[in-house]
């Protein structure tokens, strides 16, 4: 997608570090609830947030956890929140899907994009739909990655 400029966020959570795993709290084996994310360094010209969540080493492609836009600026997203409008995840379900991979250990990001409007498309909506509204009104970006891997029973 291409960016009007690039200015970089500063995305963390309090769950869990860079590069770390994602808390079971977090996923299908825990409450499956959407861990903090906390958005610093956004700059003064963005008038929204969105979040794209995703598992690039998913069998089929990259799967889709959770898709949710029109956040407002300076608003930390908080465990188990609805910050937003929220789009269809690759479960078909709107709203936040924990990490769930069926094998290995796989990785997981949360890609946050500060946007220079509010987006105009509708709950539910996938990805691609929400790629084209932010194509173009991108100020800057960031992104957390954590890992996880099922635990054997």
């Amino acid at each position: 997608m291409e960016a009007i400029a690039t200015a970089t966020l500063r995305i963390v959570s309090a769950a869990f570090e860079p590069g770390q795993p994602v808390p079971k709290k977090y996923t299908c084996e825990g409450e499956d609830v959407n861990p903090p994310i906390g958005i610093c360094t956004v700059p003064e010209t963005a008038a929204s947030i969105a979040i794209i969540a995703e598992d690039p080493d998913a069998t089929h492609g990259t799967f889709v956890h959770w898709l949710v836009w029109n956040i407002p600026p300076g608003t930390a997203v908080g465990e188990n929140s609805n910050p937003g409008i929220s789009g269809r995840n690759g479960f078909g379900k709107t709203g936040y899907g924990g990490p769930c991979p069926p094998s290995g250990t796989h990785r997981y990001f949360f890609r946050v994009y500060a946007l220079n409007k509010l987006l105009d498309i509708p709950a539910g909506s996938e990805r691609k739909a929400l790629e084209q509204a932010m194509e173009g009104h991108i100020v800057a970006s960031g992104e957390l990655m954590g890992t996880f891997a099922k635990h054997k029973s």
